[in-house]
């Protein structure tokens, strides 16, 4: 592909908002339509951003010849249907985390991706931001020695009422998919599945994780995770990384950083910041993942190196098991809680 990337964003919420401000500062790509389940949703995003088309369908969106690839903003709920739409009609998709709403639902959406010779990734941009990389390409070389213990969390005060999405089981509510899949994210990127899940959780009268602790163990590296997620608390939002040789910590916002301090025994504590350049004032850091679907699609790639798409497989495994272990179910699932 050269020339300008064409998106097309599907759906209308504050992440979508979010990205389409972000994608301004990105050269050579623009977006050139966006659509909603309404033509008045999709008219005002429309007039917001400069978006030449607004479609009230999302079949409408995917059918558009002159979109390339389709960011997917919905809830999780939906990630399935709108994201398998876009690529039966040819369409690249981005979809946002989590991938989907549970395990099954992600691996047809990657066989179907790779069926079609079409790329599809994960929207965590966690992984594409340049102070993760630097710690991956830390660890990796040894900095820290061998990986024995990661902590994170992400968990927000609220309060959310039962009619938020956040509760809205029927959406896939509960501080795990949407908060949990973070921290979740952060230790598999190191660590990859664990073959050890523990959780406990505080649920909802809907039937939602209100909170969240998990425990995962990967017995052949000899080492655990010690994660949270709520909707209930202002966690630290943090998260650390021990080795035997050092540790790496992140302040608060772990998962979209500026920096991170290595700390290593007769040494003194070391920082590392993105540096000049690194991304716009004012962004909250999604050009990341949109230069490399950008660059991923110029090369010709169906699948991203930072966000492959068998680690996403992984991590809704994970997620899945954590919800098998707390008892939180969606339609999706193919059981329904009483």
């Amino acid at each position: 592909m050269s020339g300008t990337v064409r998106w097309g964003v599907l759906a209308t919420g504050g992440i979508a908002t979010t990205f389409a401000e972000d994608l301004r500062s990105m050269p050579d790509t623009e977006v050139v339509a966006v659509a909603s389940r309404t033509d008045a949703s999709a008219q005002a995003f429309a007039e917001r951003f400069g978006i030449p088309r607004a479609y009230g369908s999302w079949a409408a969106l995917a059918a558009d010849d002159e979109v390339d690839v389709v960011y997917v903003a919905t809830p999780h709920s939906a990630h399935r249907e709108a994201a398998a739409l876009c690529l039966e009609a040819g369409k690249h998709v981005l979809c946002e985390k989590a991938f989907t709403l549970n395990a099954r639902e992600a691996d047809e959406l990657v066989k179907l991706a790779r069926d079609r010779g079409l790329f599809l990734m994960e929207a965590m941009w966690t992984y594409c931001n340049p102070i993760i990389r630097r710690m991956t390409e830390l660890v990796r070389d040894g900095a820290i020695g061998e990986i024995r213990t990661v902590q994170a969390d992400f968990g927000l005060a609220g309060p959310f009422g039962p009619e938020h999405r956040l509760r809205d089981r029927a959406l896939g509510g509960g501080a795990l998919l949407d908060l949990g899949v973070y921290p979740v994210s952060f230790a598999q990127l190191l660590l990859g599945e664990p073959d050890r899940v523990q959780a406990d959780a505080v649920l909802s009268p809907e039937g939602v994780d209100l909170h969240t602790a998990m425990l995962l163990g990967w017995s052949e590296a000899g080492a655990s995770a010690l994660l949270n997620c709520s909707l209930v608390a202002d966690t630290p939002q943090t998260a650390a990384v021990t080795g035997t040789k050092g540790r790496i910590e992140f302040p608060r916002g772990f998962f979209y950083p500026e920096r991170f301090v290595l700390h290593r025994p007769g040494h003194e504590p070391e920082e590392f910041t993105a540096g000049a350049g690194a991304g716009a004032a004012g962004l909250r850091g999604m050009q990341f993942e949109q230069a490399e679907v950008v660059r991923a699609l110029r090369a010709g790639e169906t699948e991203s190196p930072l966000v492959p798409l068998d680690g996403s497989l992984a991590v809704m495994r994970t997620l899945d098991a954590v919800r098998d272990r707390i008892g939180v179910r969606y339609a999706a699932d193919g059981i329904t809680q009483g």
